[in-house]
């Protein structure tokens, strides 16, 4: 199906070089934040691939249903496009399907806007299958409305007798229609894929070890905190969404308990809602965690807004009240010491780490080991002797505080998750 979404995406982007940047400042909105929002969007062009060489901000009191802006600003901006040579604008609002025909017909250049950019990443970034399919799910939802805009060549070929149809239109209903259907056969395709992963988080659960997911805002430098604590080597690169798919590793703490880490997508500023819906399943292995580490850029000046951002998000997935660890990553990249201080008044009980030099990771690795140690319960247990699997259990998932044999069982005195000890006490009264 990637021939007909890409009479709309691709043809934005592959033959695109460079860009023109427009944010919309409306009466209410501070100009501070519309400058954040717009070097975000650079931020998120540069990874599309797209060279910046100019932007704009439009004040609007209110939209404009035909260009969103006001046509006098709209052939201004179109007339800066051209002599810049650009080959591309692109809003950091949405822009309607209409309003996107109605800016290339007068600019005559590519015109799209920020959820497009988004997808055009998650498009290049998507690795696994489930992530895959997710993309074009969102891609084809996307591109649905705006069949007609690859088909405008065509559609002023209409003509013949009365009552029949043109080209262009006809074309149109079969594109639609086969989006539609290719739409459904994805659906069902990623049923089948949730289907699976579902079984993998069974299987995890019935092993009762913890379970800990890394979030927080996009290119904070969690998949290098995971490489950090766990030695492993998941992809890792200086760009927004530079990994799209959950990965999970396992941590050994000091005090002996295991922990199982999950690296997820990264959040970001007003996230399109289809693209939300798209990776539930990656953004569900938050929701179904014990834990939470929530990484932060500690050089960014914006870091207090991003986690005001992610926080929300998470409040959105009825996440917020998990037990939490904050992580400030990137500590070697603060030129100015007084902006670490002020972030260390701010949140004491976050920890400073650097996942690249690894200053601070024992301090995060005793937080972890603090955080799930406060979570566990005390309870005695006695085994029969054969069955050492259960005792290996308490050990991997707890602390035991005194063991002791005797001629046909092991007892132990110990400190356990109430998921270990749910499943011990089970086991105990059959």
């Amino acid at each position: 199906m990637k021939e007909l979404v890409g009479r709309v995406s691709e043809e934005s982007f592959s033959a695109q070089k460079s860009a023109y940047l427009v944010g919309i400042q409306y009466s209410q909105s501070p100009i501070s934040e519309i400058e954040e929002g717009l070097q975000e969007l650079t931020n998120l062009t540069e990874t599309a691939g797209l060279c910046v060489k100019g932007k704009t901000i439009v004040k609007l009191k209110k939209p404009n249903p035909g260009y969103l802006i006001g046509k006098g600003k709209t052939e201004e901006i179109a007339g800066v496009a051209r002599d810049i040579g650009v080959d591309c604008i692109v809003f950091n609002d949405d822009l309607s399907p209409a309003q996107q025909r109605n800016w290339e017909q007068l600019a005559d250049i590519c015109v799209i806007d920020r959820t497009e950019v988004i997808l055009e990443i998650f498009a290049n970034r998507a690795a696994t299958r489930e992530a895959v399919l997710q993309v074009e799910l969102a891609r084809m939802e996307y591109s649905l409305p705006r069949l007609k805009r690859a088909w405008t060549h065509l559609s002023r070929q209409k003509g013949g007798t009365r009552g029949t149809r043109g080209e262009g239109e006809t074309q149109l209903e079969m594109d639609r229609r086969v989006v539609l259907e290719k739409i459904e056969r994805i659906k069902r395709e990623l049923q089948r894929v949730k289907s699976h992963r579902a079984t993998q988080r069974k299987r995890r659960r019935r092993q009762t070890v913890p379970t800990a997911s890394i979030v927080g805002y996009t290119n904070t430098g969690k998949s290098s905190l995971l490489n950090r604590l766990t030695g492993s080597g998941v992809y890792v690169e200086n760009k927004l969404f530079a990994t799209l798919d959950p990965t999970t590793r396992s941590l050994r703490l000091k005090n002996g308990v295991d922990l199982l880490l999950t690296d997820t997508v990264g959040f970001i500023r007003n996230l399109p809602h289809d693209l939300v819906d798209a990776f539930k399943s990656t953004l569900e292995e938050t929701v179904l965690s014990d834990y939470l580490i929530h990484v932060l850029d500690a050089s960014d000046p914006r870091a207090s807004e991003h986690f005001t951002i992610t926080m929300s998000v998470l409040r959105e997935l009825d996440a917020a009240d998990k037990p939490m660890v904050t992580v400030f990553n990137k500590i070697d990249l603060c030129e100015n010491p007084i902006d670490l201080t002020i972030l260390k008044n701010l949140y004491p009980d976050a920890i400073f780490v650097s996942a690249k030099t690894g200053e601070g990771m024992d301090g995060l690795v005793d937080k972890l080991s603090t955080l799930i140690d406060k979570s566990l319960k005390t309870d005695s247990f006695s085994f029969p002797q054969a069955r050492y699997d259960l005792v290996a259990l308490v050990y991997r998932t707890g602390r035991v505080i005194e063991r002791s044999y005797f001629d046909n069982h092991i007892k132990l005195f110990a400190r356990v998750p109430e998921k270990t000890r749910n499943l011990l006490l089970k086991y105990l009264s059959s």
